[in-house]
């Protein structure tokens, strides 16, 4: 008996080796090193058709991208806390280490939520994170608060309670992991109350679904995938006028591998007329030169906004260019690129109005090109 044990053993030493990825905190944002720049590459949310199902799941998958071309790329840069702390005394307070619940491990210079976009003029946002130490009995990755310049002063926004953070990630993360789920809840603090208002109730439930072999333009990795549903009810007050309104349920497919710091794909879905959409898709990458038809604007595309949006079918929608901007052009298409309308502006003003005739009846998600003679920018908008 003893004699056949070896070879029972490398008879099952391959399927001992396929297991899922364990996910820890080490595998975060890393602070050891400083500065943890991570290259980013965006494709089509049209994915190519060889690309794999969504629907693939369960223990031991095959999924290759390696046919998604990116059409831009960013760069997510996370820095130590002391490095946004230095820069403002409200930051420090709020997030340094008198911050109690609020302390924060990392910043990262990130958009407010969706909600607070053409709606707050703030500028040089960040959102703080919370890593827990190795030695916590509960280890997770959370978003502590956010924060932005207002009228040249930095505003701090945090959640409303400890047990009402949004978390992100528990520890250890893997296939086998059970779903878990966070509440989460912040409002604008006073300092911007004769400004605007913004509210937002999160839930988020994080539920690993499948695990195994990823590739991508990136590379080849073993991964687990974990589904994040985000479920979100904004409240916007400006101007007098006050809205309160839930988006659409979002579901971010996230593939994790270990060292990585970011998911090495994400592909976004929203719920659009009771369809699930795939509204982003982004993956970690090299520096790739990106070929483009037109030149894309920096000014207009960080002045940009669209709201409400979601908007519904029947209804105006309103745009938010930087002044000055001076005669531009509207193209509206869908995702697979037919034009659903084009419009010309000739006055620079802050705000346009593209009336629900302009859309029709059309739903779903679409994508506004704005031109302008310094060059383009694009919003993605949902129309229910």
């Amino acid at each position: 008996m003893r004699s056949l044990l070896p070879f029972l053993l490398l008879l099952a030493g391959p399927a001992l080796a396929q297991t899922s990825p364990v996910i820890d905190r080490t595998d975060m944002p890393s602070l050891t090193a400083g500065i943890d720049s991570l290259r980013l590459s965006v494709a089509s949310p049209v994915l190519p058709a060889a690309a794999p199902p969504l629907t693939r799941r369960g223990a031991n998958q095959t999924w290759n991208y390696a046919s998604l071309v990116p059409t831009s790329q960013r760069v997510e840069t996370y820095v130590p806390l002391t490095t946004v702390t230095a820069t403002s005394l409200l930051y420090a307070l709020t997030f340094g280490p008198f911050g109690g619940v609020n302390q924060a491990t990392v910043a990262a210079q990130q958009p407010l939520p969706l909600a607070a976009a053409g709606v707050l003029p703030i500028t040089d946002t960040y959102q703080f994170y919370k890593l827990s130490t190795g030695t916590a009995a509960v280890q997770d990755f959370r978003s502590v608060g956010f924060g932005g310049t207002l009228a040249g002063t930095a505003v701090p926004v945090t959640y409303a309670s400890q047990g009402q953070q949004d978390i992100i990630y528990r520890f250890p993360l893997s296939f086998a992991s059970a779903a878990d789920s966070s509440n989460s809840y912040f409002t604008t603090p006073s300092a911007a109350a004769g400004v605007g208002y913004l509210s937002q109730k999160r839930k988020r439930v994080n539920k690993p679904d499948a695990w195994g072999t990823l590739t991508t333009p990136f590379g080849t990795f073993q991964t687990v995938r974990v589904v994040t549903r985000l479920q979100d009810h904004d409240s916007v007050s400006v101007g007098g006028i006050s809205q309160g309104f839930d988006v659409p349920v979002t579901r971010e497919y996230k593939w994790l591998a270990k060292t990585q710091h970011v998911p090495v794909l994400t592909i976004t879905t929203t719920m659009v007329a009771g369809q699930e959409t795939i509204t982003g898709v982004e993956y970690r990458d090299i520096y790739r030169r990106i070929v483009r038809l037109a030149t894309r604007d920096a000014a207009t595309d960080a002045g940009l906004s669209a709201y409400p949006n979601p908007s519904v079918v029947g209804s105006p929608l309103t745009l938010g260019v930087p002044a000055g901007t001076g005669p531009l052009t509207v193209t509206a298409t869908d995702l697979v690129g037919r034009q659903l309308f084009r419009r010309a502006f000739n006055g620079s003003g802050p705000v346009l109005t593209l009336d629900a005739a302009a859309f029709g009846s059309f739903r779903g998600v679409a994508l506004l090109t704005i031109s302008t003679a310094r060059g383009t920018a694009t919003r993605r908008v949902v129309r229910e």
